[in-house]
Order: structure tokens, then C-alpha cells, then sequence
């Protein structure tokens, strides 16, 4: 899965889709696809990292206690 950095406008290649989806991380694991050669891994901040699209991560994604405050 493919997501973009907020900073940067640059996208990074998610390796462990697990480790997005679990709201408990804040930080995931991912590939740079900056230039020609493959990038090695780096931690990224979720909150830094949207969609290609622009839109944010779901909210489910990076609050663990969205449910509470949804109420």
C-alpha cells in the first residue's frame, strides 16, 4: 500500500499493512519511493502520512479510543 507524506508530498511504500491499520502505533514502517533505487526501510509518524488522494487516515487507524469519543 501506497500512502504520502504531508511534508514531503513524497510516497512511501507501507510494509507491514498491520502495523497501519493497528490503532495502538503511531509509527509504521515503510519504503521511500524517492529516486531510482530502492530506498531501505524507515519509521514514519502516522500522523505525517495521508492517502495519495490527500485524505487523512482513517480515524479508527490512529486513535485507539475513537469509539469513546465518538459518543
Amino acid at each position: 500500500m501506497f500512502l504520502q507524506l504531508k511534508d514531503t508530498g513524497d510516497l512511501v511504500e507501507i510494509l507491514e499493512v498491520k502495523e497501519l491499520i493497528d490503532p495502538n502505533n503511531d509509527i509504521v514502517r515503510a519504503q521511500s519511493q524517492v529516486g531510482e533505487e530502492e530506498q531501505d526501510p524507515a519509521s514514519y509518524h502516522k500522523g505525517n502520512l495521508v492517502f495519495p488522494s490527500g485524505e487523512t487516515l482513517p480515524r479508527c487507524w490512529v486513535d485507539a479510543d475513537y469509539k469513546a469519543k465518538a459518543a
